[in-house]
């Protein structure tokens, strides 16, 4: 992007964003005046596609159109709206999807009018899918950093995300699928990927317009905030068909399998459900789903998860997932998925991220790298490649973002032009010699060290931790604050586990 279009973005989003102040004193959080946005903002690019150059002929009613809103001041204007997040929700397609369960959060109407006047002066359509999409993708992670939103456990780092879309390199042609897919940030990455790297005809750019994407999203205000995302990046259209599933994607095996699978599935290691028992009293259950086609019948979603997306994939597909620590250790389902994983496909490469990255407190996670194979009697993961990105590294949020250079020597390392070819940073013989802790952050293990170990356990260390040898060097105060913030968290996750199944009412 050009430092012009850099500067009329961050123009935009603070122009944009100037609302939430005096929102806020009146009880409109950050989520549902985002929310708002996407329903205004998909009408007023719905209306500018239907006036020249474009003279679209789109499905949108006459009486709920853009112009409908703009007429409107005061209680008229307030009951309009009302009106026309209802019709427009019985509405098939993508426009049906964006005003699914809409209701108006913004109950003075002087402020409603003075946001549909903001967006009505800025003209969509010409700005690009860069600038506009960018726009929004810096709103939604404004939206992340809101804790009490609790939106960031729909927004994975960007930096991330791009790390793991840089390895796996995706190619034209092919789709991508995201079973639990957010906000629909690995679907943006692997677009501008495809788009900066390859030198695309008119056949694979409406591929990738149309065909490359899939994804569910059960969580209708996230997925309306998915597509509204991918619209204003190009990707789909207004009246094409929905890519973006509500249903769970757990429940059965998908339909058709992918080239491609990038995900980030939801925290929490349950799956639960509430019911009404026979005194009419609300419980909640474990919710384990009952597959042919998984290895271990489990409640633990992450484990259904990666099994589910191993499924996913056509025979030649590839696979980065991020996973908690659990599914690394836990015994049980979990040494069962982990067994079958290294049997049934090629689990290549470990990236073992630090804490303080994600908007979710207390998170330990990992990227797993796999590639899917063909039925064969010798397992296919014949060694792993493990990036320690996690001992003495510290991140916060604010102070120190996740970045993408803190994670190019992981990508040199993986080496996505030929993986087979790759060389360890870290020598046995080195920390001897130095007794200290080098940076030796790649090291390989072989499927028979993997199966050697306890519960065939991928949860695998070597270097020492700074902060425990050196009491003279420890961390920044912050640091450790988030540290300590972190095991707690934890810590209460665990506990929740505990009431969850004593039947305990969770506080």
């Amino acid at each position: 992007m050009s430092n012009n279009n850099s500067t009329n973005t961050t123009s935009i989003v603070s122009k944009v964003w100037s609302f939430c102040n005096p929102l806020r004193d009146v009880g409109v959080g950050y989520g549902d005046y985002l929310e708002q946005l996407t329903y205004l903002l998909f009408l007023k690019m719905a209306d500018e596609y239907g006036k020249p150059p474009h003279n679209r002929e789109l499905n949108i009613p006459k009486a709920y159109n853009w112009e409908s809103l703009t007429e409107l001041k005061g209680a008229a204007l307030e009951i309009h709206y009302v009106t026309l997040l209802r019709e427009l929700s019985t509405q098939k397609g993508i426009l049906g999807q964006i005003f699914t369960k809409s209701q108006n959060k913004i109950q003075d109407p002087a402020m409603l009018a003075k946001i549909i006047d903001m967006i009505d002066s800025e003209q969509w359509l010409v700005m690009g899918a860069d600038v506009k999409g960018d726009i929004y993708e810096k709103l939604l992670e404004q939206n992340a950093q809101d804790v009490k939103s609790g939106a960031g456990q729909y927004f994975t780092p960007r930096p991330l995300i791009r790390a793991m879309v840089e390895c796996i390199q995706p190619q034209p042609m092919k789709t991508i699928a995201d079973p639990a897919c957010g906000t629909g940030g690995f679907f943006l990455a692997a677009y501008d990927y495809l788009v900066a790297n390859n030198k695309l005809d008119k056949d694979q750019n409406k591929f990738i317009k149309l065909q490359t994407f899939y994804g569910n999203e059960i969580v209708a205000g996230t997925r309306r905030l998915a597509l509204m995302n991918l619209f204003l990046h190009n990707i789909g259209d207004i009246d094409s068909d929905n890519f973006i599933s509500p249903a769970d994607a757990l429940i059965a095996a998908s339909p058709i399998t992918y080239d491609y699978v990038l995900a980030n599935p939801p925290f929490g290691k349950k799956s639960s459900q509430t019911f009404t028992n026979d005194e009419g009293e609300q419980e909640r259950d474990d919710l384990t789903y009952n597959r042919q086609d998984f290895w271990a019948t489990t409640s633990n979603k992450q484990l259904n998860f990666v099994q589910h997306i191993r499924s996913m994939l056509k025979t030649t597909g590839l696979a980065a997932v991020v996973v908690p620590d659990n599914v690394l250790f836990e015994g049980g389902a979990g040494e069962t998925v982990r067994k079958k994983l290294l049997e049934t496909t090629d689990l290549h490469t470990i990236l073992r991220l630090p804490t303080g990255i994600f908007y979710a407190q207390g998170v330990k996670a990992n990227v797993i790298f796999f590639d899917n194979k063909p039925a064969n009697k010798d397992p296919w993961t014949k060694e792993i490649w493990v990036y320690d990105y996690r001992t003495n590294i510290h991140h916060t949020l604010k102070k120190n973002p996740l970045k993408l250079d803190d994670l190019k020597d992981f990508i040199v390392c993986y080496n996505p032009a030929n993986r087979h070819k790759r060389n360890e940073t870290w020598s046995e013989v080195v920390e001897r010699s130095r007794n200290t802790n080098p940076e030796g952050r790649w090291r390989k293990f072989t499927y028979d060290d993997i199966i050697a170990r306890d519960k065939t356990s991928l949860d695998i260390t070597w270097l020492k931790d700074k902060s425990l040898a050196d009491l003279d060097n420890l961390p920044d105060p912050e640091d450790l604050a988030a540290d300590i913030i972190e095991n707690l968290e934890a810590g209460l996750e665990s506990f929740r586990e505990i009431m969850v199944k004593l039947n305990a009412p969770l506080l």
